[in-house]
């Protein structure tokens, strides 16, 4: 089998990519990660997680590398992770009583073959109606400066919505694993039946 590699250092992506059973190392991707000038929101995560599973590729040749990014879009603007506090609250501010969707990059690039198979999922986030004094406290307590649209699902941040809608709830958290084991079980590895 050929040696898994996640091209992130994000805990939350090794985190799902536990689930699957499957041994891997996370390797950091060493890449820019911006827009390009007209570049949709799907473009921009295939780019960049193909990106990044080439960039990490060239240390492990015969490695099976997936790569992944997200981005989320309010009012057809990208928004990313907001670094810091007084960034949250505007973010969160503007997503009260609005629908949000997360675009998730995959990519899937199989070093011995030279062959890769990327996607886009999205998922759809319906935020309740915030006050100023729920996202405040909302922030203070979970700090979700590097999460795309500032909260963590997976944590207090359920409390912000009203509904969630899409196919794959792990894609809000950064990797869609129903479509990654597609891609998975089409290059010869299938978590349900592979030894480890």
């Amino acid at each position: 089998m050929s040696q898994l590699i996640l091209a992130s250092t994000s805990s939350y992506r090794q985190a799902l990519l536990e689930k699957l059973g499957i041994p891997f190392i996370a390797v950091a991707p060493q890449i820019e990660e911006r827009a390009k000038d007209n570049e949709t929101a799907e473009q921009l995560v295939i780019r960049l997680a193909t990106e990044k599973a080439l960039a990490v590729a060239v240390n492990y040749p015969n490695g099976l590398i997936i790569g992944s990014d997200q981005v989320c879009v309010l009012d057809n603007q990208i928004t990313g992770k907001p670094h810091n506090k007084s960034n949250a609250m505007v973010q969160l501010s503007q997503a009260s009583g609005q629908r949000i969707t997360f675009y998730t990059g995959l990519c899937l690039y199989n070093g011995k073959s030279g062959q890769s198979e990327s996607l886009c999922e999205t998922f759809d986030v319906y935020f309740r109606h915030l006050t100023e004094q729920e996202i405040s406290a909302y922030l203070d307590k979970e700090q979700p400066w590097n999460c795309a649209g500032s909260f963590k699902c997976e944590g207090l941040g359920i409390a912000l919505f009203d509904k969630l809608s899409g196919r794959d709830p792990n894609t809000l958290v950064g990797l869609p694993l129903i479509s990654l084991t597609r891609l998975l079980i089409n290059a010869g590895i299938n978590p349900l039946t592979n030894k480890i």
